[in-house]
This record gives structure tokens, sequence and C-alpha cells, in this order.
């Protein structure tokens, strides 16, 4: 089999079989070409003929040459590693050579996250334009549920039970997840709708939030929304939608919820992912413990 056929065959299993979403594999795709069009500038021409130290050649490569990120290369070697794996589970190949080449290691990432008070500030808007109220609904709703800003402007009106009050997510590789909503989020989510017939503009269309074109709202639409928000606001400019997702999970975790509920909300497949909120909490810990613990207090009269 060529280089070329099993990309084709990889990306088939990736998409039909695991159900990965089309970013996913082109990412893969993008990751795959550029690993093979690596190994064939070696002489390397055969899937048989890759061996463990070509792909750590390729790491080297990466690295120091491309000077890729310590993330982007971990990416890679991810997508790497999951084709070797596919390979030798369809005994394209006889041995997985991926197997034992390490990730590079990646520094912990402390997510940033607005503190309540600003959230506060920013969820402040005066209603008077059907815009201010979308605004608002919106707002509430991605910080009230974590949505990433891709699912909350891809929402139609069949996503929102208003009478059980929860909302039905289909996230990354079409899993779906339900989320409650909570008593903010309902209450403007149902101004909005009362008000949400004034921005069709005799257009047709299901998206729950809409431009002042009556068409769905872009993920560029809600960034500039923020962005103006935040400017109005005298809040940091360099917040982002998922700065949202990220205080979301982090107030609830400093609140007392329960890691697995909390990747369950945000849609992690893997609660390690979730992990990172947890620094959050600690780093809390510490300047609590600091602060008040009377055995780390300094008599500022000495």
């Amino acid at each position: 089999m060529s280089f070329d056929e099993a990309i084709i065959e990889f990306l088939n299993y990736c998409s039909i079989d695991k159900g990965l979403s089309d970013n996913t594999n082109i990412s893969y795709k993008t990751d795959l070409e550029l690993y093979l069009g690596f190994l064939k500038e070696k002489g390397i021409n055969s899937l048989e003929g890759i061996k463990s130290s070509d792909i750590e050649s390729y790491m080297m490569f990466l690295q120091e040459d491309s000077h890729d990120t310590v993330t982007t290369v971990a990416r890679k070697l991810t997508s790497i590693k999951n084709f070797h794996s596919f390979l030798e589970k369809e005994g394209i190949v006889s041995k997985n050579v991926s197997v034992g080449i390490k990730r590079p290691k990646l520094r912990k990432t402390v997510v940033r996250s607005l503190s309540v008070s600003d959230v506060d500030k920013l969820l402040d808007i005066t209603l008077k334009s059907p815009f201010d109220y979308r605004n608002k609904a919106m707002l509430e709703l991605i910080y009230g549920t974590g949505l990433r800003v891709s699912e909350l402007v891809n929402l139609t009106l069949n996503n929102i039970d208003f009478t059980n009050c929860i909302i039905r997510i289909v996230g990354k590789g079409n899993k779906e997840r339900i989320i409650p909503l909570g008593e903010y989020s309902m209450y403007y989510l149902n101004l909005y709708m009362e008000r949400r017939n004034s921005l069709l503009k005799k257009n047709i269309c299901d998206a729950l939030f809409l431009n002042n074109h009556g068409k769905k709202i872009t993920r560029q639409g809600f960034f500039k929304i923020l962005k103006g928000l935040l400017k109005e606001k005298g809040l940091d400019p360099d917040v982002s939608p998922h700065t949202l997702r990220h205080s979301f999970a982090t107030h609830l975790l400093n609140s007392g919820a329960d890691l697995r509920s909390i990747q369950e909300m945000l849609g992690h497949s893997d609660i390690s992912t979730t992990r990172i909120y947890t620094h959050v909490g600690d780093s809390k810990i510490r300047n609590d413990y600091k602060e008040y613990h009377p055995r780390n207090m300094k008599d500022k009269g000495e």
C-alpha cells in the first residue's frame, strides 16, 4: 500500500469508524502528508521501511529546523502515533514503530479566567434594543454553560428545551451532551426570544442567535461584540470567548463542583483535559493559606 493510499484509509477509518470531525481529519491529513513527505526525501518509500529512528529524526527536524512550538510538535506526534497504530491494527504493517516515542514535555497551562466581579461587570448590559437582549442572552449562555463559541453560534431553536431548562449540544466527534440551564440563562433567553422575530428581516432561519441581516451570527460577529463590551466596561481587551468558557469551569470548581460533572458539561472526552482547572483551584488555595493562616501571617510591626 502506498503512502497516499494509507492516508486515505486512515482518514476513512477516523471519519466512519471513529466519528471524528472534519476539522480533525483535515489536521490529520496535513500532519501526515508533511511527515510522509519528509520520509520520502530520506529515500523511504514503503510503510514497512519506516523505523522508530525515522520518527525521532522527524521530531528533531520539527523542533530544530521547522521551529514548531512544543505544542505543535506534540500534536503532530499524536497524529503520527494514531496513524501507525491504525496500520498495525489493520495488518498493513507488522509492527507499530511509534511505540516508545515520547511526546515532548509540555509546560503546564494555567488557564486564564475572569474574576466573578469582572464577569458581573461584563454581563451588566443596559437592555434597550433587540441587539442588547441578544448580546445579554449570548453572554449569559456562554458563561452559564461553558459552551465553545462555535457551539454557541451554531445553536438552533431545537437545541433549547425551554420546558425542561436544558440545552442539547453536539460537540467534537458528533458527541451529544446535555447541559442544565440556570435561572439567569433561561430568563434572558426568554426575553430575547420575545424580540427575536424583529431581527429576522422576513427571513426563514432556525439559528437561535441572529445578526443584523436576520441570519446566523458568526464567530467573528460574536468576537466583535465581546471586544466592544470589554472596551466599554474597561476590562482586559485580550479576554476571548474561550476565557468565558474557562471562567465557567473555574468558578464551578472553586465553588465545590465535582470535576467529573465539569468534564461532562464541557464535553471533554478525557478528564485529564479538565484537570487543568485544578491548577487554578490550587493557586487559590495557596493564596488563601498565605493570607489567612495564623502561622503564615507576618507581624507587620516586626
